[in-house]
């Protein structure tokens, strides 16, 4: 113990000697990633439930700045590259019920979402809680909610063919050459560069709005917004964002502590939903790409996560000037950077929705239910979705699948999971 605590006192007391350009530029990357597309869609699920200004400002400023808190915290004291953010997956879904549960309510649901997290950590319940509903329906949830996103990208590529078409070669570009820059970052940069060269806009738009204080929000609980919000966003948040989190630090060989992180993430995340935010918890992403080995020394990529979360931070401190801002940008190109967002997510969603063979009848009908957007008896589609996937996977498909995988045992020797 006293060795570790010496250990820990050394980060504080010179954390410029474990600075290097490999972890510098490894959390200016994962800070840039959170900043160029998510906002955007925090701003349509806003706009869709007709929040007010402050209301937005507010929501902006609680899940970065406590999500880069998370992500400065917990680094300094594991000297684990933990990197932390709002779950862009949870705001995706929110974007489509904002329309149908009152605000206040909404600030219930997440506070309970958060509490659920909490107590799936602290009593160690990560991999339990997780096996209740497969990943592959969640995966094809996740995919029904966000394709519309991705399709308004080649919709806005067709109006803006110059801007879209510059960000669309970059992307595939970076792609191909698999630089450090992630081909998101680099098709949002290059994509605003021919953007203010060509678009008549006002820049200095979001400067005149003036500072807005951050506005604690008061919660109202509500049994049927709780069904139809808090599960399925904490589902999202657990899958997401913390399994695949916590599989980058393992992957890279490190011990991270689960449930702590799982825990935290719901600590954190009730500080946000105080001012409105879904959530601030570990970041899937963000966390591979710092824990990488393009990141430098194993013993200090944390610094890479504490940059990331710095950033991160002061993204949220100036949500009063970044929100306007963004609204002043032409509505095509805000729906190309949600579209350039969420592309990769939904490639991987998709994959691992249709990944099992034997759940290929629960993933469909979870997708297009989804992705109807319907409402029935005030219940959401991605909530009927969930319910009818797993219902499928568990009543119609579980039979079929022991059956492929006892004939797959007396035949090639493998069997299917079913994601289990």
């Amino acid at each position: 113990m006293r060795k570790g605590n010496l250990q820990r006192l050394h980060i504080f007391s010179s954390p410029q000697s474990a600075i290097r350009s490999q972890n510098l530029s490894s959390g200016i990357v994962s800070g840039l990633l959170a900043a160029t597309g998510p906002p955007v869609i925090i701003l349509e699920a806003a706009a869709n439930g007709n929040f007010t200004d402050a209301q937005t400002i507010s929501w902006m400023f609680s899940v970065y700045f406590f999500g880069g808190l998370f992500s400065v915290v917990l680094p300094m004291f594991y000297r684990i590259p933990i990197v932390g953010a709002h779950s862009i997956t949870g705001v995706a879904f929110l974007a489509t019920i904002t329309s149908q549960v009152p605000f206040n309510q909404l600030i219930g649901s997440y506070m309970i979402s958060s509490l659920l997290i909490f107590l799936v950590g602290i009593f160690g319940l990560f991999a339990k809680f997780m096996n209740y509903v497969p990943k592959e329906i969640i995966a094809a949830m996740m995919a029904g909610i966000i394709t519309s996103y991705v399709v308004r990208l080649i919709v806005a590529v067709q109006h803006l063919p110059l801007i879209g078409g510059t960000a669309l070669l970059t992307y595939f570009l970076f792609s191909k050459w698999k630089l450090r820059v992630p081909p998101v970052i680099a098709a949002v940069f290059s994509g605003f560069i021919v953007l203010i060269v060509t678009y008549n806009f006002d820049v200095a738009t979001g400067s005149n709005t003036g500072f807005v204080m951050p506005i604690f929000q008061l919660p109202e609980f509500n049994l049927l917004t709780i069904f139809t919000v808090s599960v399925p966003l904490a589902l999202l948040i657990l899958s997401n964002d913390a399994a695949p989190g916590i599989g980058a630090l393992q992957q890279n060989n490190y011990e991270p502590p689960i449930n702590k992180i799982v825990t935290l993430s719901g600590i954190f995340s009730l500080f946000a939903n105080l001012f409105g935010g879904q959530s601030a918890n570990v970041a899937g992403m963000m966390t591979a790409i710092c824990s990488g080995k393009e990141t430098g020394m194993k013993e200090k990529r944390y610094i890479a996560a504490i940059v990331s979360g710095i950033l991160i931070i002061l993204f949220g401190i100036f949500a009063w000037w970044t929100v306007p801002f963004i609204k002043s940008l032409p509505g095509d190109f805000v729906s190309m950077l949600a579209g350039f967002a969420l592309f990769g997510v939904l490639g991987s969603s998709l994959n691992l929705s249709f990944s099992q063979p034997t759940r290929m009848i629960s993933v469909t009908f979870t997708f297009v239910i989804a992705m109807s957007n319907i409402s029935i008896l005030f219940i959401s589609a991605p909530v009927w979705a969930l319910a009818g996937g797993a219902l499928i996977a568990n009543f119609v498909e579980k039979k079929e699948e022991k059956q492929v995988g006892k004939g797959e045992t007396h035949g090639e020797g493998n069997s299917y999971s079913g994601g289990e």
